[in-house]
């Protein structure tokens, strides 16, 4: 089999001691799914099997970009509840009145499975289009062995059928469901009967839970947790959302892949984060959304040493965008990251918040996820607002139609 070379571009590899791991005038060699060479292309040896040869003009060249948690399975929209946001309402006020995920819930049971895969489908590809090569989709909007079942399976259908490559994460402990109302406790054993099925048919690849005074109690949590590790999924949690709950040291001590939001992790959870090596993973656009005013503690997860994470939580009610890029901008200007930790957080620790260690950066052996991009530096992918600077995607090796 003959390679494809990528030269002429100045990449950003993300390995090393040097600042975002740069090489000017690079080149990549491509062997199938893998990236099988990687550095000046002065340094190419002669010789090589080079089956088609793409000379990319100068462009920036990044790792794919990595989205590690979104609910991009849905029916509906809720921007009557951004108008009662506007009014003072708060995002817990609107949930105990029967909106929130409840209400799309209901507008999802309603949808058929070809309506879900073309709605998901749509805004897959506006992220692959800003560079996306891996997306976690979250269920959490079927709470039903049903409906779960029925969008884990678009999940899986998106992947085989958009070139991204998709990770499926069961949240069904995302909500309680108006036929368990005052049972949470009931709700709670029947996703802990679902798993197995589920996981039988291989549509689980991690398992999440929405832990906080609106959701499920530490010690409902603890007992998905304990079906996940029955079953060897690994585990991710939403938490301290809106309160200190606790639950990131519980998600630390059955080491999850990440804890999710962070506003209010306090300095038990961050210690706990540090020392199960779990990422902590930051949703500014449900920051901005919902006009929060607490931030994540980045300087302690700094100290600490903890892995962050950017994603867009792209769902209907709290972050209604599809701009990872987007996501960079809000983390350095309303949490404080760098531009290279914020593009970190989207390749290098967005891999690492799913559990991978075959993408996220550039180096010989990995996957051959890229973005080729008509910008000069990393920098600037937090620096611009607006448009969209990409020029080409690879996933697996395999460029995608834009």
């Amino acid at each position: 089999m003959g390679s494809t070379l990528w030269r002429n571009a100045r990449l950003a590899t993300l390995t090393g001691r040097s600042p975002w791991g740069l090489i000017d005038r690079g080149a990549l060699l491509v062997k199938g799914a893998c990236l099988h060479w990687i550095g000046r292309e002065l340094d190419l040896g002669s010789g090589l099997d080079i089956e088609v040869e793409h000379d990319l003009g100068g462009a920036l060249v990044t790792p794919g970009l990595i989205d590690a948690h979104t609910h991009l399975i849905y029916a509906g929209q809720r921007a009557s509840e951004f108008e009662l946001r506007l009014q003072g309402a708060s995002y817990e006020q609107i949930a105990q009145a029967g909106g929130g995920i409840r209400s799309t819930v209901a507008a999802t049971r309603l949808a058929s499975d070809e309506a879900l895969f073309a709605s998901a489908a749509a805004r897959l590809d506006r992220l692959r289009a800003e560079g996306v090569t891996t997306v976690e989709i979250k269920s959490g909007y079927g709470l039903s062995l049903e409906h779960e079942r029925r969008c884990l399976q678009v999940a899986r259908r998106l992947g085989r059928e958009r070139g991204v490559d998709v990770r499926t994460t069961c949240l069904a402990a995302h909500a309680l469901p108006p036929e368990f109302e005052g049972r949470a406790d009931d709700y709670i054993d029947a996703v802990c009967g679902w798993l197995p099925q589920l996981h039988a048919e291989s549509l689980v690849d991690a398992v999440d839970a929405y832990c906080e005074r609106i959701a499920f109690s530490r010690e409902q949590t603890a007992r998905v947790f304990e079906q996940a590790r029955r079953l060897g999924l690994p585990v991710k949690l939403h938490a301290d959302q809106f309160s200190d709950c606790g639950g990131v040291a519980l998600a630390a001590s059955y080491r999850a892949l990440s804890c999710d939001h962070l506003e209010y992790v306090g300095a038990e959870g961050v210690a706990a984060m540090a020392s199960s090596g779990s990422a902590a993973v930051l949703l500014p656009g449900a920051f901005y959304f919902l006009r929060e005013t607490r931030v994540p503690p980045v300087d302690a997860m700094r100290r600490a040493g903890v892995p962050i994470a950017i994603a867009t939580d792209h769902n209907p009610g709290t972050s209604p965008t599809l701009s990872l890029r987007l996501m960079l901008n809000m983390a350095c200007t309303l949490f404080g990251l760098t531009p290279e930790e914020a593009v970190r957080g989207v390749t290098v620790n967005g891999a690492r918040a799913l559990g991978l260690s075959d993408r996220g950066r550039l180096a010989e052996g990995l996957r051959a996820d890229f973005a080729v991009w008509d910008l000069e530096h990393p920098a600037e992918l937090a620096y611009w607002l607006g448009g969209n600077p990409c020029l080409r995607v690879v996933c697996g090796g395999v460029p995608l139609a834009l």
